[in-house]
């Protein structure tokens, strides 16, 4: 596989820009030789064979037997249903006006809060709780009683459950799997499952998103600790922060355009008030541009939202229950 390098368009772009640039490029390719080493071998192709059924013509020689293959003709016939009927694969809004259903969306949400706290927010869930919220979050999104969610979520969120690793809901990693595209899905999944291992010994705080009231932009916090040495009792911590540019596309869709990414409230010496004082952002929507000549855009769509609550899907159909902060 060859790689052309090519030049940064802008001489003023700062030395933080170029490294960055480098160090995303670098990490991306390592990632994908990394990713590729847990797929598992393709099996071989098979071909698929039909066996056309034949009848012998009555009065012919047995020794010469005349065969007919039995064909579906060109002709169109009549369908028992009509196309447009038929119910769509996309997943659309669903607007539930009726006021006495306000008490069955209040106890669907406090059964889904029970089970987010006792599952540790999804990640120790059992594939019984699993599909128990499967059907809660279901329930919730055919009651959603918000018209156009995605221009009426604004205000800071909380992460309460997640049917993937929470740190896909990060519009840094939301963007990533966007970059990868639908034939690479695969591998994405492998190498966010790699990922999640190698942060196995942190402790994940607060999950956090921060819509502005314009609905255009979005930040996201993500609380992490993590050990330095086996036995120390010294932890590492700190808050990555992540922005996006927001475009809300009603009823539900959000288009999230990458900018950076920082840590804030580092507790190592020296170290938080360097990145504090002189705010240090790795400035990745301009590493993409270096590497791929544009920033990939991620999608976010949101199918229920109230004023407490609200239920967001990336484009893989995981979802992501927030509660108001």
């Amino acid at each position: 596989m060859v790689f052309e390098a090519r030049p940064l368009q802008n001489d003023d772009r700062t030395p933080w820009n170029n490294m960055a640039a480098v160090i995303f490029f670098a990490l991306f390719i390592c990632g994908n030789d990394v990713a590729n080493s847990f797929l598992p071998i393709s099996s071989r192709s098979r071909s698929h064979y039909s066996l056309l059924p034949s009848i012998s013509l009555p009065g012919a020689p047995s020794s010469q037997s005349s065969l007919i293959r039995l064909s579906m003709p060109d002709v169109t016939y009549p369908s028992d249903y009509d196309a447009d009927a038929l119910e769509s694969d996309v997943k659309k809004v669903s607007v539930d006006t009726d006021e006495d259903d306000a008490s069955i969306r209040d106890e669907l949400k406090r059964e889904l809060i029970l089970l987010a706290s006792v599952t540790n927010r999804g990640t120790c869930a059992t594939n019984e709780e699993n599909n128990l919220v499967v059907d809660l979050v279901s329930q919730l999104e055919a009651l959603n009683p918000t018209v156009d969610p995605a221009l009426n979520s604004a205000g800071d969120w909380e992460l309460c459950y997640s049917s993937t690793q929470s740190f896909r809901s990060s519009p840094f990693f939301l963007t990533l799997r966007s970059f990868m595209g639908e034939d690479n899905k695969a591998m994405a999944d492998t190498a966010f499952a790699i990922h999640d291992r190698a942060t196995t010994a942190s402790r994940v705080g607060k999950v956090r998103q921060i819509i502005n009231k314009d609905n255009s932009e979005l930040i996201s916090e993500y609380d992490l600790s993590v050990g330095v040495l086996p036995g120390m009792p010294f932890r590492v911590k700190g808050t990555v922060v992540t922005t996006a540019e927001l475009t809300a596309i009603p009823p539900e869709t959000w288009e999230l355009t990458v900018r950076g990414t920082k840590i804030n409230g580092s507790n190592v010496p020296l170290v938080d008030v360097f990145l504090d004082d002189n705010a240090v952002e790795i400035p990745v929507g301009e590493a993409y541009k270096a590497i791929s000549g544009s920033v990939p855009t991620a999608v976010l769509k949101t199918f229920y939202v109230d004023e407490a609550m609200r239920i967001s899907r990336d484009m893989d159909d995981n979802f992501f229950v927030f509660i108001r902060a």
